[in-house]
């Protein structure tokens, strides 16, 4: 996966955003090798986070950021409301942190790796990485405007944290760790 998304802008700032997600997919991806079904669902601190779940969150993440990116404000990212949310909203979310009945690790995985294709593809196709979208009110953000290149920026920062949570909660469960 890494090696198509570097070489396949060549050089410049595409490649060097493309780059870094790339590394940052890997990561995360490794993380998760020889993981079994029940590990994946396993969690290894206070927290609800699992490595499946840490996969399915980021897939769904960048899926989402790449709709802006494409679609601008009348993507689901600009058109979302959060203070309008039921119950039955809330449970889809945190579905949306762990594999569900019938989902596996290696389906999370396979589904991230395509969401992370189709990001390098938009990505390639872009012409301006300095075109801006009007943002939704957040509770976590004050910025009313994103460029494609803050998006993506956003994106990288989001799969490395996740990759850092993930890191830990391998240690965790048999020792095995990304780096070190």
């Amino acid at each position: 996966m890494t090696a198509r998304m570097i070489n396949a802008v060549g050089t410049g700032e595409k490649a060097d955003l493309l780059g870094a997600l790339a590394q940052a997919h890997e990561f995360l991806s490794y993380t998760c090798r020889g993981a079994s079904e029940e590990d994946a669902r396993k969690r290894t601190t206070v927290s609800e986070l699992t490595l499946g779940g840490l996969i399915k969150h980021v897939t769904s993440v960048e899926r989402h950021w790449v709709d802006f990116i494409v679609n601008g404000p009348e993507s689901a990212a600009a058109t979302s409301s959060f203070s309008n949310l039921t119950e039955e909203d809330f449970a889809r979310y945190a579905d949306g942190f762990r594999l569900t009945e019938g989902e596996t690790l290696a389906g999370a995985l396979e589904d991230y790796r395509a969401a992370a294709e189709e990001t390098a593809r938009v990505v390639e196709g872009l012409e301006d990485l300095g075109a801006s979208y009007e943002l939704p009110e957040t509770p976590w953000s004050e910025a009313r405007t994103w460029s494609v290149r803050r998006t993506l920026i956003h994106i990288i920062a989001e799969t490395t944290q996740h990759a850092g949570h993930a890191d830990i909660i391998r240690e965790a469960l048999d020792g095995q760790k990304t780096m070190g």
